[in-house]
């Protein structure tokens, strides 16, 4: 080995990991003082140089976690950066579906297949790698910003099941499950429809019942009970499967089982004193005296208190009797509670004693750093302008007091915490829109914080909506409607006294989910530029301005399909629509909405398939 071929390697290993030109300043000192060497290889350090850049690249993006594929976590994987973090989902599903077609997919107008898009197929179009893990979570350890994992898919494979991931951000949009409000029998005795799965149940089953009514040696009222279809809940689910069943019945399945068809009954329970009662009371009475033309029986003012393998049993609200159906197939659709997994998680953040999980106006879990809930799971705790006494809730959640000394009790030495002071943020405002600090508020000051009050408070926009006043400032008449140039803190306060009640919980909708997503995932695209440029409202507590502007939901409408090819829908505007036109609308619109060709293609087949051939009477 010659001397410089020995150098050269020996270099190599002492000098690996140096800039290269210290190295060069070595060699060339060398060379100088008569070592004689006087070139040096840098292609093997290069390459070693090129790998260890692109790992500490890659340990340098945050780590973002995604819980669940549904129409929030979706959104926002959609719309993110991923090239700048390291974008890891989970989920039991390795698939989107898109939920508002599942009572379509019951009766067969729709195939369970053209609903659902592979997430690995809408991960892959990305510039990015994202990884996608098909595991349920079991549990958040908020602590140490670590999830405990499980693969739930039964079988024989080796290998552990379980596994731990380390986050950075967490997102939740892992949706919400049936809420049975603990009424006895419901587990055993009753299909949801939350899930495709569920949908594909339900579809076998209501040909179950009908081949079971045919057999021989039944009796009339054996055949009856079979057929007699009950759907507890009379919200937009409920409904439109009890439409989707009766034309599947009286459109396919009188022709094929003419023996009984005089025997199907279909019933809906609902427990309030109208269906759809979430929508204009028009679409109520439309939707219920259509209903009774079609023959399907409304059972309003009714709670199931329990359900048997033979009968459902339930309690007339108005009198307050107790009566019990004999039934066949019973469909229970009532509502959404949170998921074990984020009851715990709520439990270990100081909200054991919520309903859902509360978020703030950015969409962030309250009493949780870098932890954001969207869609089903979570709630908005919208910030109010008034805190009155009562508001128990708000207060705790917020935190806006002070706390004087405990005052010990002689007889069993517990400490109890007196409120002494609570500042409401209808003070914040005043004080920081009375620039001259005069103690009255003018049109002008008002009007130079009103853009930042509509902002972070949507319930100033609906009160104005709903009062059917033009502008805020109309917010400062007098009792007798008459304009003033200027008003104390106590005036002020008069004024804004009712807004607090416009605020409203948003409702457990897709729309809802996917607006969130998409926002959220602008924030993150924007998250180091607002950093130092923030763009949301000023802090009316403090000084400078919020680093993104607040989440507003934006209503585009909801649709109530009602069978028979009439449907009926809110648009925006206060619009009301209703009949054939409005079926075609929606269908339209759900076309529009898929999230890929694939599947729009394939809906739109669908539809096609079942005007020209039915729908499919298989049980498979």
């Amino acid at each position: 080995m010659t001397i410089l071929s020995f150098f050269t390697r020996a270099s190599s290993r002492a000098f690996n990991g140096y800039p290269l030109s210290s190295k060069l300043l070595l060699l060339s000192s060398l060379s100088l003082s008569g070592g004689g060497v006087v070139a040096y290889s840098e292609s093997q350090a290069d390459v070693s140089k090129t790998s260890v850049q692109t790992n500490e690249k890659d340990r340098k993006k945050k780590r973002v976690v995604v819980l669940g594929t549904g129409w929030a976590g979706i959104s926002f994987l959609k719309d993110l950066d991923i090239s700048a973090y390291d974008v890891q989902v989970v989920s039991p599903r390795n698939y989107f579906a898109f939920t508002p077609l599942l009572p379509s997919v019951t009766c067969g107008t729709v195939e369970a297949r053209s609903i659902v898009e592979p997430v690995r197929n809408m991960m892959k179009k990305r510039n990015g790698e994202v990884r996608f893990w098909e595991a349920e979570c079991m549990k958040i350890d908020a602590a140490n910003k670590k999830l405990l994992c499980r693969y739930t898919v039964e079988n024989n494979s080796v290998g552990n099941d379980e596994f731990s991931l380390d986050y950075d951000y967490l997102v939740i949009a892992v949706g919400a499950q049936v809420n049975t409000f603990n009424t006895p029998g419901v587990l055993e005795n009753s299909h949801f429809l939350k899930e495709v799965e569920d949908a594909q149940k339900i579809r076998r089953s209501v040909i179950n019942c009908f081949e079971k009514a045919v057999l021989p040696g039944l009796s009339e009222e054996e055949r009856r009970i079979n057929l007699h279809f009950v759907i507890v809940g009379g919200g937009p689910t409920g409904v439109e499967f009890a439409a989707e069943l009766h034309d599947f019945v009286k459109e396919d399945l009188v022709n094929l089982y003419p023996m009984v068809k005089d025997l199907v009954k279909i019933t809906v329970i609902q427990s309030g004193d109208h269906i759809l009662n979430m929508f204009d009371e028009r679409i109520s009475c439309f939707a219920e005296q259509k209903f009774c033309r079609d023959g399907i029986n409304v059972q309003t003012g009714c709670r199931v208190i329990s359900l048997s393998d033979k009968e459902i049993t339930m309690k007339l609200k108005s009198t307050g009797e107790i009566c019990s159906l004999p039934r066949g197939l019973v469909v229970w659709s009532t509502g959404v509670e949170t998921r074990p997994v984020v009851k715990n998680f709520m439990d270990q953040i100081g909200q054991a004693n919520r309903r859902v999980l509360a978020t703030d106006e950015w969409l962030k879990v309250k009493g949780c750093e870098d932890v954001y809930a969207l869609g089903d799971c979570a709630t908005i705790n919208q910030r109010k302008i008034m805190v009155f006494p009562f508001d128990l809730e708000f207060i705790f959640c917020n935190i806006n007091f002070v706390l004087v000394e405990t005052t010990e009790l002689s007889t069993n030495n517990d400490s109890y915490f007196s409120i002494v002071f609570l500042q409401e943020d209808i003070a914040a405002i005043f004080k920081a829109a009375d620039k001259d600090n005069s103690g009255f508020l003018t049109i002008k000051e008002f009007e130079d914080v009103i853009d930042d009050i509509l902002v972070m408070y949507p319930q100033v926009k609906h009160y104005l909506r709903t009062k059917q006043l033009r502008a805020v400032t109309d917010l400062l008449k007098d009792s007798r409607g008459n304009h003033r140039d200027e008003v104390d803190i106590e005036g002020f306060k008069l004024a804004l006294s009712h807004v607090d009640t416009q605020v409203k919980n948003l409702p457990a909708t897709a729309q809802v989910a996917a607006q969130q997503g998409e926002y959220l995932s602008k924030c993150f695209n924007r998250m180091n530029q607002c950093e130092y440029n923030p763009e949301g409202p000023r802090h009316f507590k403090g000084s400078g301005r919020h680093q993104f502007r607040p989440f507003q939901y934006k209503h585009f409408g909801q649709f109530a399909p009602l069978g028979g090819e009439q449907a009926a829908a809110e648009l925006p505007g206060d619009w009301i629509s209703m009949g054939r036109s409005t079926q075609w609308l929606w269908y339209s619109v759900y076309a529009s909405k898929q999230v890929s060709w694939r599947t729009r293609v394939l809906v739109v087949s669908d539809w096609t398939r079942r005007f020209i051939f039915g729908r499919d009477s298989s049980r498979i």
